[in-house]
Formats: C-alpha cells, sequence, structure tokens
C-alpha cells in the first residue's frame, strides 16, 4: 500500500512538471524579454565618438518633403532598384521624416514584406502612424530610435535607405555599427545625402565612406542621378 502511495505522489510531481513546462506564464515572459533585448555590439570605444560637425536634427513643417517632383528628382525607383527593395523584403527607413520614402518601399515589399519607419521625433512617428492608417498599409511599423541605436531587431533587414538625414545622425560610427547587426547577410544599406561640411545639412561622400569603413561596411557603388544639380550622391554599401 505504502508503495502504490509514493507512487501515486511522484506521478502527480511528475504531471505537475510537465504542466508547468508547458504553459506556465513565466516561460512566456522570459522568452519575450530575451527576444526584445538590445542587439549586441562591441563596446564604442573613443575612436567611435563624432568630433566633427554635425546639423540639428530637422524638427518643421513636414509637408516640405512631399513636393510633387521629388519621386523624379530622386529617381527613387532606380534607387530602390539598386538597394534590392522588392517583394517579401525588410526595409528600414532611417530618418522617416514625412514617411515619403516608407509608403513607397511600402508599396514595394508588399503586405508579405514589411517597412520600419526609424525616427527619433516622437512627432514624426505619430504622423507616420496616421498616415499608414488612412493610407492603408498594414506593412509598416514605426520604431522610435536613439541618436546612438535605430532600435532595430538583429539580422531582420534587407535593405536600408538614409535619405538626407546622415549629416543629422550625433553618433554615425556608432550607429550604423549596431546598424549592421541588425542587417541580414548580402543587406545593403543606401546614403543620398549632399555635399557639405556636416552643420550646413551636407556632408562630403569621403567622410561618409571613411565613417562607414569604420562601422565595418563596404564601397559597393557610388552614382550621382539622384539630383539634376549634381549636389546630391547616392553611396550603397554592403
Amino acid at each position: 500500500m505504502k508503495k502504490f502511495v509514493v507512487a501515486l505522489f511522484g506521478l502527480k510531481i511528475w504531471l505537475l512538471l510537465v504542466f508547468a513546462t508547458l504553459f506556465f506564464p513565466a516561460y512566456t515572459a522570459e522568452a519575450e524579454r530575451i527576444e526584445a533585448a538590445p542587439t549586441p555590439t562591441p563596446a564604442a570605444t573613443a575612436a567611435d565618438k563624432t568630433t566633427r560637425k554635425t546639423s540639428e536634427p530637422y524638427t518643421g513643417d513636414l509637408s516640405i518633403f512631399e513636393d510633387a517632383e521629388r519621386a523624379k528628382n530622386l529617381q527613387i525607383d532606380r534607387v530602390m532598384d539598386l538597394l534590392g527593395i522588392g517583394e517579401k523584403k525588410t526595409v528600414a527607413d532611417i530618418g522617416a521624416g514625412s514617411g515619403w520614402f516608407t509608403v513607397r518601399a511600402a508599396k514595394r515589399v508588399g503586405n508579405e514584406g514589411q517597412v520600419f519607419a526609424v525616427e527619433i521625433n516622437q512627432e514624426f512617428i505619430d504622423h507616420i502612424n496616421k498616415r499608414a492608417k488612412s493610407e492603408g498599409f498594414s506593412n509598416i511599423k514605426t520604431v522610435l530610435s536613439k541618436p546612438d541605436d535605430p532600435m532595430l531587431p538583429a539580422n531582420s533587414v534587407d535593405a536600408v535607405l538614409i535619405l538626407k538625414t546622415y549629416h543629422e545622425i550625433a553618433e554615425p560610427v556608432i550607429l550604423m555599427k549596431k546598424l549592421k547587426a541588425a542587417m541580414r547577410k548580402g543587406g545593403l544599406v543606401g546614403i543620398i545625402d549632399r555635399d557639405g561640411n556636416g552643420a550646413d545639412h551636407g556632408l562630403d561622400a569621403a567622410t561618409v565612406i571613411r565613417e562607414m569603413k569604420q562601422a565595418g561596411f563596404a564601397l559597393k557603388g557610388q552614382y550621382d542621378f539622384v539630383k539634376p544639380d549634381n549636389m546630391d550622391y547616392f553611396l550603397i554599401f554592403e
């Protein structure tokens, strides 16, 4: 009789352990916590800190990004072709502003793709959320980022466009190292900017190339077709 009771007690303990393993809520919470943990990246060094001039991030009227000729002037379809943006891809629009490029990329990738609209400005994030809802885009996800971190999941992005924003990034090398951890194998980063000294809402291409190399990226292509005045350049890194 005692052996039977001991065996029955042991069976109950075993069943409780199985039940806890399968259904205990703490397991799910732990899984979510790990998934949401920051992407591990090399610690920033003194050499990674920016000492050059940068521009103040734009905080004005978003309508300036919606010029009817902008897509034609920037040849944005050709830009997306070169970045390999197509069906089912995941794209990040860093410095998304009004969401001008975000919605164009969202059309390209389709319902099975995704676009991360990355911004440090909460008002711009709110604007993009409203725009995505009103224009019927369910494949746009806004990301409130930090000046030195795009806050993107690891190994999640196929293509990135940084459109007229690189000169505003306070810590470009540190941010780009963290962006690199978010890129999938073969992913491409496109940067469109204009010549300048960093403080005048522009930055020379040579400086961008040097900083991107420091962050671990290699220059894949360099173009000057994105504006008829030849002031803008388009760089692609991998």
